[in-house]
């Protein structure tokens, strides 16, 4: 006998772990009810009174916190209760569902049967039977109570889409309902979240959301429409490097100045963001598009150099040849800092080492037409000085051969005309890159600077501190490159016996 009550006790626990308890014998009257956890006990007044300092401002704490929570917990009811008085759920009906959340929030409700066996395969499944029998079906755990209670009042709408709208919680409260419709097999809920969240806005932090939830639940082929707002299409990743090109280009070229600044400061940020190391999946601007880039622009700068120089009767109009001057090389600085944000700089400081027309054209052109270019040598400079650009040392002495004079020329009315330039910067980066190359040449370089730097003062790079490691190295702690024979390993072979 105890063991039959055993096992009929533990077919209605697994019955109740299943959440459906079919009982023929049970009729209900159509109402609807909800209970919310018991609430937590104050801090007893004994405890109170033995440490008043520290339990003061523990129980500070957790009244804050207790009223917070039951305040969320009253809205909560608030809702429960405005759903539960839906026409669709004052009639009653034949199965009695409760709803138990994880924080012991408890909601019954008297449903149709034949609503929620049409619209719920799920529902189909359990409560498959014959006659007017009565059902008392519980769903355990829910993360939301609210919204499980929801999706059974969508069930009863016709215009599902208008109910979605009239809600107001936007994406976070479809894809709840979403999941739940999922859960229970909802396929008309599942198909009308999935068109409402087609034809919504998704904030970035929702997107995110809406592609894990929707990956994730593998549903409908609705799903798929849905993601299309950024599914790839797979002619894109052949096309990305012309798209690329062409908006590059585009700021290049750009009439207006402040639209100029504005989207180079955009293209900016969205490249350095594809630069994540160990990301195959993102699309990127290829280097050869880049250098393509670049020498387009030194040909255009060239240009303008010669028309700036050149001999005519008719004499360049002073604004016009400065304003493109000061683009031209703009627009190289912007790419060149492209390239060093994406390692892949060195070749461009082989390119601009080997300009020896640009740099005699560069000198015949006055001072305040020419100093913008003198900052692409100094943003080399502080590249190399810094290590995000590697190049051996004859590319780096054949860079300062060819432009350091002009950069020690146009110093002066580079740091007075442009805020950009950071004097310190420059001279640290031209410091670090002198001190790289062979000591003779170091001395070579340093001891012109001494000189010009008598002569010009402020107007000249101060890179004293590499005049000082260069003389210490020179002259006080002389470094010895022969070998030292006493010093040397000996490495002995012998064959051992077999």
């Amino acid at each position: 006998m105890g063991g039959e009550s055993g096992l009929k006790s533990r077919e209605v626990s697994a019955m109740i772990k299943q959440g459906f308890i079919p009982d023929p014998t049970l009729s209900f009257s159509p109402s609807r009810t909800f209970s919310p956890p018991p609430s937590s006990t104050r801090p007893s007044q004994t405890q109170a009174q033995t440490h008043p300092q520290h339990t003061q401002t523990l129980f500070d704490m957790m009244s804050e916190e207790h009223k917070f929570s039951d305040d969320k917990r009253r809205k909560a009811q608030d809702r429960l209760s405005k759903l539960l008085r839906e026409p669709a759920l004052r009639e009653g009906g034949e199965v009695r569902l409760t709803v138990v959340g994880r924080d012991g929030l408890r909601v019954s409700m008297e449903v149709r049967k034949s609503v929620l066996a049409d619209k719920s395969r799920f529902f189909a499944e359990k409560l498959r039977c014959d006659g007017a029998v009565s059902h008392s079906v519980e769903i355990s755990d829910c993360d939301d109570v609210e919204v499980y209670v929801e999706a059974v009042v969508l069930m009863h709408c016709e215009d599902l889409k208008a109910r979605l709208r009239s809600m107001g919680d936007g994406v976070p409260k479809v894809l709840s309902l979403l999941k739940v419709s999922a859960a229970i097999m909802f396929d008309v809920g599942v198909v009308s979240c999935l068109e409402y969240l087609e034809s919504i806005p998704w904030s970035e932090d929702e997107q995110e959301e809406v592609i894990s939830q929707v990956e994730h639940l593998q549903i409908h082929d609705s799903a798929a429409e849905v993601l299309q707002r950024v599914s790839s299409d797979p002619s894109t990743a052949d096309r990305a490097d012309d798209i690329f090109l062409n908006l590059i280009s585009g700021v290049l070229q750009a009439k207006d100045d402040k639209a100029r600044r504005e989207m180079k400061a955009l293209l900016s940020k969205l490249l350095k963001e594809n630069n994540a190391p160990n990301d195959s999946t993102r699309l990127d601007v290829s280097k050869d598009t880049l250098y393509h880039l670049c020498h387009k622009c030194i040909s255009s700068l060239l240009l303008c150099l010669s028309e700036a120089t050149g001999g005519g009767d008719e004499r360049p109009d002073r604004g016009v040849v400065v304003s493109d001057i000061t683009r031209e090389a703009d627009n190289i600085q912007w790419i060149v800092d492209i390239l060093i944000g994406k390692k892949i700089g060195e070749e461009f400081v082989e390119i601009w080492a080997e300009q020896k027309e640009l740099a005699a054209l560069h000198s015949k052109v006055p001072t305040v037409y020419r100093h913008e270019i003198s900052r692409i040598t100094a943003q080399l400079c502080i590249g190399i000085g810094r290590g995000h650009i590697l190049v051996p040392k004859e590319t780096r002495f054949s860079l300062l051969s060819t432009w350091l004079e002009a950069l020690y020329e146009d110093f002066g009315w580079m740091r007075r005309a442009s805020r950009a330039v950071d004097r310190k910067l420059v001279e640290d980066g031209l410091s670090q890159t002198i001190l790289t190359l062979p000591l003779l040449q170091q001395q070579a370089v340093l001891l012109n600077w001494f000189d010009r730097f008598l002569n010009k003062g402020d107007d000249c790079p101060n890179i004293q501190k590499a005049f000082e490691i260069w003389w210490r190295r020179a002259f006080i702690r002389q470094y010895s490159a022969e070998p030292d024979n006493n010093s040397q390993l000996q490495i002995t072979l012998s064959d051992y016996p077999s």
